[in-house]
């Protein structure tokens, strides 16, 4: 996500919202409870995933200091749910320990890729546990990789590179939740009972706003051409799990920046151009005018925030045909799309009350809906510049960096049911600015080697070059 400075908390009401860092209780915040109840009924594990190689030797003692740290912190908190089928679920502490998983057998320096896969897929549960795991592999070459999993409904993107930099420093963040199991299960009844009657008025405004939007849209539906017919899904799909094929971009950083200012935009614009022209590349554009649209996560997170994901996710739509020469209406249209939903904000917000009321069905129906968008979406969520501190577990600068969000379990047949995905991550270390981009395509060769090919030719097309694993 683009990386924003860390501003002073603004004042609200005491309720889960999520402009309100600090709580008064330990209810997660309005986005958070959404998003965690609507996944979790219908099977979705989103994960961020990091991953360091060193190519010389590493200092084990500092990594395991490293994986002591990250518990103190967001990374160190499960979500306890509520007795209520519709309650509001809560934080509570959870230090671990979780064991640091060493490979005792090194494996091909081929293997890497695979390996990673493998840890994004090992199991992640911010209920139960554990919300994160670090695993270490070394290689026949004498490198060595980290691979850091977390859950997506502990921390976000810039959530979690504070908690890195904490973690590397030694820097404790003190976080008064209770145990888990402190609540008796008459007390939680009780007390969520009571939280749900004084809820009640703004549940009764999401009604409200949702009947206004239901009546919005069926006369913008009736206005407008049917959509297209979903792609056919294959027969042989069918509960065929699959990790979706991700690749990592290294760029030199000079290069990068020196291209950004030749097309007139920033490092920032140039990931979203870059973004806009793969989506073309694999046919992600908008049915009628061509456009390719982008949902670019902006971070919210302020000082001493405890929510896990604190963020706007405009939608920027833009002609994919002018990126490689031109970044200015990029920029233009970025700034008025943050500007709009920055002010309608709370609006599309109040909607996450009305989730723990529904049942499984429609949150399913909801999420098809959501995933299934006809406009195809590209997610391009960009950390910024994540400085020197992140990029040095061991105390010494890896060599290779990347991070990137995934979903654990996914299946072939959602995949084509719901029109495929296209995910950029990227950053900006010492020397080079790093992309990884996850990518599933009906109808498209959806392998690796494939992806490694169009990435290399989309490159190309800004003039530019990079190492692509």
């Amino acid at each position: 996500m683009t990386r924003a400075r860390m501003r002073r908390p603004r004042t609200s009401i005491d309720s889960p919202e999520t402009t309100s860092p600090a709580r008064s209780d330990n209810r997660l915040a309005l986005l958070d409870h959404g998003l965690f109840t609507q996944h979790h009924a219908i099977g979705r594990n989103l994960v961020i995933q990091g991953v360091w190689v060193y190519e010389h030797a590493i200092n084990f003692d500092r990594v395991r200091s490293f994986h002591r740290n990250l518990g103190d912190g967001l990374l160190g908190r499960r979500i306890e749910r509520s007795p209520l089928p519709f309650g509001w679920h809560r934080w509570v502490l959870d230090r671990g320990p979780w064991a640091l998983d060493v490979e005792e057998r090194p494996r091909p320096r081929a293997d890497l890729g695979d390996w990673i896969d493998e840890r994004s897929q090992m199991t992640i549960d911010p209920v139960e546990g554990p919300g994160w795991h670090l695993g270490v592999l070394p290689l026949e070459d004498g490198s060595t990789a980290v691979s850091l999993v977390v859950s997506h409904y502990l921390v976000d993107g810039l959530g979690l590179v504070v908690v890195l930099v904490d973690a590397l420093l030694g820097l404790p963040r003190e976080i008064q939740y209770p145990l888990p199991k402190s609540r008796s299960h008459l007390r939680a009844l009780a007390q969520d009972m009571r939280q749900t009657v004084q809820d009640a008025p703004e549940v009764a405004r999401a009604v409200g706003l949702a009947a206004r939007l239901a009546r919005q849209r069926r006369r913008d539906t009736a206005q407008s051409p049917p959509p297209p017919p979903p792609p056919p899904v294959r027969k042989a799909a069918f509960d065929d799990a699959l990790v979706v094929p991700g690749i990592t971009i290294r760029i030199d950083l000079e290069a990068w920046d020196a291209r950004a200012k030749a097309l007139g935009g920033t490092s920032n614009t140039l990931t979203a151009g870059f973004a806009a022209k793969l989506g073309e590349h694999l046919g992600r554009r908008r049915a009628g005018d061509g456009a390719v649209t982008l949902q670019l996560p902006v971070s919210d997170r302020v000082e001493g925030d405890t929510r896990a994901n604190a963020m706007l996710i405009p939608r920027v739509s833009i002609d994919p045909t002018g990126v490689t020469t031109n970044l200015h209406d990029i920029r233009a249209a970025i700034r008025q799309e943050l500007n709009a939903l920055r002010e309608n904000q709370d609006e599309s917000l109040q909607l996450a009350w009305l989730l723990s009321f529904m049942p499984k069905r429609t949150l399913r129906r909801m999420d098809d809906a959501t995933v299934a968008d006809p406009d195809h979406p590209v997610f391009c969520s960009n950390l910024g510049d994540v400085g020197s501190v992140v990029n040095r577990l061991d105390g010494t600068d890896a060599e290779y960096a990347t991070a990137r969000v995934t979903a654990q379990n996914e299946t072939r047949q959602w995949l084509e049911r719901t029109g495929g995905q296209l995910i950029l991550q990227s950053l900006r270390i010492p020397g080079s600015i790093i992309i990884s981009v996850d990518a599933y395509q009906p109808g498209f060769e959806n392998t690796k080697p494939a992806l490694r090919k169009l990435a290399a030719e989309t490159l190309a097309e800004f003039g530019l070059t990079g190492r692509i694993e």
